[in-house]
């Protein structure tokens, strides 16, 4: 069939076709707005978009900032979403019109990740990627102390779009390799953190770990450096071996030691030597054992779990000491106990979450209860004691810069050798002296005198428990 220019409509009677459908829509459209309830209209659209939806070949993910909203209101990061952001910041595009620029407080450089809307493109195999961040706000409802509150949660989140075709390959393949090289990029350019928890917003709380300490630093001796050191490089290779003997890939060490010989130095030293956070658990703090494994199961993995003086943090009750109740006080329904701890750390809930290390430190090793003692509970046992002279040889170096490859490099080391043997001073003690000036004469001297001091007091001491011990006897 052929068409002569004559069939085909005039321009003025087009426009003037279109103007009546459309005059006929702008009366139709109020009436099915009142007529329709709003839900179904809804449902129509929905319809609508999804029949049209099924037909493109696009598929999106969204990977969330966050996970479930768990039932007390605490959320827990979703560390794809951590992985997504940081291999990003390394495929922004030049021509990009808007980025979020943050400066990490121990680097001079500047990191930039993708701004609200923005798209990055990627390609993986052959397949093109495009990635795009979205941020917003909502309302959420949290029960604190029986009562319901309304808070602002602010959310972020990518889409990764991409042939839906390819889904398989996308997530069995390019999900794993962009986390490996995320992995990369945050090693490079991490800044450990430091976690504790607030009852007030019942979830962690984060700020820069900026402790100064090393194992370069630490007043020990070579000996228990390198061991502690080997131990710690030999866990973080070890996943494989974990999984094949069917253990949870977890390290436990107890620190024990009269004040002052380092044992928070040491935990420092360990997180700047793995670049792991530490989260700072308080079990004061903790309402009971379903509220520990809530706080357990939102901390990271590659991490230190640190309980301090776990002697006298709190009073955990046992199976044969059960917790004692105060009359009239409000009964909380379960308790922290011994066993909640030692489930959460050493038992099937130890198992949620990889590469994490366990610290415990106690002034008196002897209150502890043998529970927490068992063989393969805390896998080491580190005794953190007085300063020795290969100790005072670290110390002369951090603050008076003396060389700590001789024994003779000042002409007090001899003295200071034969009178700091034994249980004289602590590291924080020779510390104190130390760093009273910094003449190394005169520091040396000061120190020499405190430890022949303390020498006196200890030998006048000893001869008097003799001379009680010699009159029991008598009697």
């Amino acid at each position: 069939m052929v068409f002569s220019s004559s069939d085909l409509p005039s321009p003025a009677s087009m426009f003037s076709t279109y103007a009546s459908v459309a005059g006929t829509v702008m009366m139709i459209k109020p009436m099915i707005q009142t007529i329709i309830p709003k839900p179904v209209q809804n449902l129509v659209v929905s319809y609508i978009k999804s029949l049209v939806g099924s037909r493109s070949s696009t598929l999106t993910l969204v990977i969330n900032d966050m996970n479930k909203t768990e039932t007390n209101g605490m959320r827990r990061q979703n560390e794809l979403y951590i992985a997504a952001q940081d291999y990003l910041s390394s495929k922004i595009s030049p021509d990009a019109s808007k980025l979020r620029m943050t400066r990490d407080p121990n680097n001079k450089n500047v990191n930039l990740y993708p701004s609200e809307g923005e798209v990055v493109s990627d390609v993986y195999k052959g397949i093109e990627l495009k990635w795009r961040f979205l941020a917003g706000s909502n309302k959420a409802s949290m029960v604190i102390d029986g009562g319901v509150a309304e808070e602002t949660v602010n959310w972020e989140c990518f889409e990764l779009s991409f042939d839906k075709k390819h889904k398989d390959l996308v997530v069995k393949s390019y999900v794993p390799y962009v986390e490996r090289k995320a992995t990369v990029i945050k090693n490079e350019r991490r800044i450990i953190k430091m976690h504790s928890y607030s009852s007030y917003t019942l979830r962690w709380e984060s700020v820069n770990f900026e402790h100064p300490s090393t194992f370069d630093t630490m007043a020990m001796t070579r000996k228990l450096k390198r061991s502690v050191m080997e131990d710690l490089d030999r866990f973080i290779k070890r996943k494989d071996y974990y999984k094949r003997v069917g253990k949870a890939w977890k390290r436990g060490y107890l620190l024990y030691g009269p004040p002052g010989t380092g044992k928070s130095s040491l935990v420092a030293a360990i997180a700047n030597h793995l670049k792991f956070d530490i989260y700072d658990l308080q079990l004061a703090s903790v309402q009971g054992d379903a509220d520990l494994r809530r706080l357990l199961l939102a901390t990271k993995n590659s991490s230190i779990l640190l309980v301090e003086d776990i002697d006298c943090s709190v009073d955990l009750p046992t199976r044969s000491q059960p917790a004692t109740t105060t009359y009239g006080a409000p009964k909380v329904s379960t308790p922290l106990t011994l066993s909640g701890l030692l489930n959460c750390i050493d038992g099937l809930w130890s198992s949620c979450g990889d590469e994490r290390i366990v610290i415990f430190t106690t002034n008196n090793k002897e209150k502890l209860d043998p529970a927490l003692l068992r063989p393969g509970r805390m896998d080491m046992h580190i005794y953190l004691g007085h300063c020795s002279f290969e100790g005072f040889k670290t110390l002369a170096s951090n603050y008076l810069g003396l060389s700590q490859d001789n024994d003779d490099t000042h002409r007090l080391y001899p003295c200071i050798k034969r009178l700091i043997d034994g249980q004289v001073l602590t590291p924080a003690q020779v510390a104190e002296e130390l760093m009273k000036t910094e003449d190394a004469d005169m520091a040396l001297e000061g120190l020499v005198n405190v430890l022949k001091r303390k020498r006196s007091e200890s030998e006048k001491c000893d001869d008097e428990s003799k001379k009680m011990k010699m009159l029991e006897d008598d009697i």
